[in-house]
């Protein structure tokens, strides 16, 4: 029996507006004859249920067992004919592919003017809205046309059509290089993780200079250059290069500046862009542009400066909560932070059934470090216990390490030491088995289980001891990077001070400032 959590057609009901469940049924009403129908049966009771159910559909419905399947994709069908039509849902793709079913339609009758003036059209509207795969279709098309009915128009017609063909084609050749480019070290990234030695760097830069097309940046259209910028910063990410992946998404964010209508047209690729640029300034700390650029995304999201949709909405709630929560942590203020949270959870809950379980942990780490910023152990350990107790989850390898390392840590300062022997030997395991014990993380573990056989007298030599050890890895290119998901030395001096972390951080802010 299906489930709520796979049936496909459940789940597209459940995700549809009122507005779009209106316009559905003055859709099917205007077909006639469908009052009755199966699938209009079906639609209204998987509208009122709460969790999917086989067998009230069957009982509240004239459907057969052997029918519910063929009615479902029926049902399915019509939904999406349905949405395809709704205004919401139109945009300058589906209208250039409009366009061509209607030239095709011309065509086949017989009215081949017809059909190419329309062509025409969509055509330009194609090129300046750089649709280039769509454009280079419309051309073929006309050339099918004009191959069957000469219009005298133009007399160098025939040659206007093949340049234009090769000029689309060579552009969409040099389109797919760069894009698969970006795609396979966006995998690389999922697959490998960050560069963790010299011998890594040499071989994501052979591999990325291998397959970069070459190029004349003056001649590259708009989605050129995004996905050029776009395999430029997958390449600083991974090799840990966070100055140039800030200049990279910086660039990515800049040519939708400067061609504010393509913000409507590739809206996803503009959040991205988004998310990557305040990713970067988050990683080389610098506070006042992370908070500008925050809050021009939020601008854009309030006067709807790009498509809103379903999937858009979705994905900007998702990149302004999750660095809303990165400025918290930036300026040291977990104390509001940890007020946020609630409206955070609210947001993610909202969008549950919408959003990958990925993006879900990640909320939880953040809020777990929110809540060890203020001393909350036992919430900061039921939050990392939700994404290491997600045994099917498939994540990024660091955010599943350092949430192992932090519980730690918490276990520590709750007082909870009675299994932190075992804790340690099994976080200890993990990081073996996932190849990702850097040294600042071993140091951390060895440190830990010292710990347990320390006299209080010795702690502060202690803590002074691991933060001299740990102080020589704060620039390393390879091991820098645990210090942003995880402030150790800061917790650190926190305890060897005495003072609360979030004013060891406000100290190291302000001498940043002064610098």
């Amino acid at each position: 029996m299906a489930t709520e959590k796979n049936d496909a057609l459940f789940t597209l009901i459940k995700s549809l507006s009122k507005s779009e469940k209106r316009q559905f049924k003055l859709y099917v009403g205007r077909l006639g004859g469908n009052a009755d129908a199966n699938f209009i049966a079906l639609f209204n009771i998987l509208d009122k249920q709460t969790s999917y159910n086989e067998r009230q559909i069957l009982q509240n419905t004239h459907i057969k067992k052997q029918q519910l399947s063929n009615s479902k994709a029926h049902l399915y069908k019509q939904l999406l004919i349905s949405l395809r039509l709704s205004p919401l849902h139109q945009n300058v793709k589906s209208y250039l592919r409009e366009q061509i079913d209607f030239a095709t339609i011309l065509y086949n009758k017989g009215l081949y003017k017809q059909s190419l003036k329309l062509l025409d059209k969509a055509k330009n509207m194609a090129i300046e809205n750089e649709e280039n795969n769509l454009a280079y279709e419309i051309v073929e098309l006309e050339k099918v046309i004009e191959s069957q009915y000469i219009t005298r128009s133009l007399g160098n017609r025939a040659d206007v059509l093949a340049v234009q063909a090769k000029e689309l084609s060579m552009r969409n050749v040099t389109i797919s290089k760069l894009s698969n480019l970006s795609l396979q070290l966006y995998s690389w990234m999922l697959q490998k993780g960050y560069a963790k030695s010299n011998d890594d760097i040499e071989l994501v830069t052979d591999y990325f200079n291998s397959r970069m097309p070459e190029y004349k940046i003056a001649q590259l259209g708009f989605m050129e250059k995004m996905f050029l910028y776009k395999a430029y910063l997958w390449y600083s990410l991974i090799t840990q290069d966070f100055i140039s992946s800030y200049r990279y998404s910086q660039k990515w964010i800049d040519i939708f500046n400067d061609k504010p209508n393509m913000k409507k047209v590739n809206p996803i690729f503009y959040l991205k862009g988004y998310n990557y640029l305040l990713e970067s300034l988050f990683m080389i700390k610098h506070h006042k542009k992370f908070r500008s650029t925050l809050e021009d995304l939020k601008l854009d999201m309030d006067t709807k400066k790009f498509s809103m949709n379903d999937n858009t909405e979705v994905l900007a709630s998702i990149y302004y909560y999750q660095n809303r929560l990165n400025l918290f942590f930036l300026e040291a203020d977990f104390s509001k932070g940890v007020l946020y949270v609630p409206e955070v959870l609210k947001e993610v809950n909202q969008f549950k059934l919408k959003i990958d379980e990925h993006h879900i942990m990640v909320f939880y780490y953040k809020i777990g470090c929110m809540y060890f910023g203020v001393a909350d152990y036992e919430n900061c350990i039921l939050y990392l216990n939700k994404i290491i107790s997600n045994k099917e989850l498939a994540m990024r390898e660091d955010l599943l390490c350092f949430s192992r390392v932090l519980n730690l840590v918490a276990h520590y300062e709750a007082g909870l030491d009675e299994n932190i022997e075992s804790l340690i030997k099994s976080t200890f395991k993990f990081l073996i088995k996932m190849n990702d014990l850097h040294a600042v993380q071993r140091k951390m573990i060895e440190f830990l289980r010292s710990l347990t056989e320390m006299y209080p007298s010795e702690l502060r030599a202690a803590f002074k001891k691991l933060h001299a050890e740990l102080k020589v890895y704060e620039n390393h290119p390879y091991e820098k990077r645990s210090f942003l998901y995880l402030d150790i030395l800061s917790w650190l001096e926190s305890n060897i001070e005495g003072i609360p972390i979030p004013e060891i951080i406000n100290r190291k802010n302000k001498l940043l400032k002064s610098e």
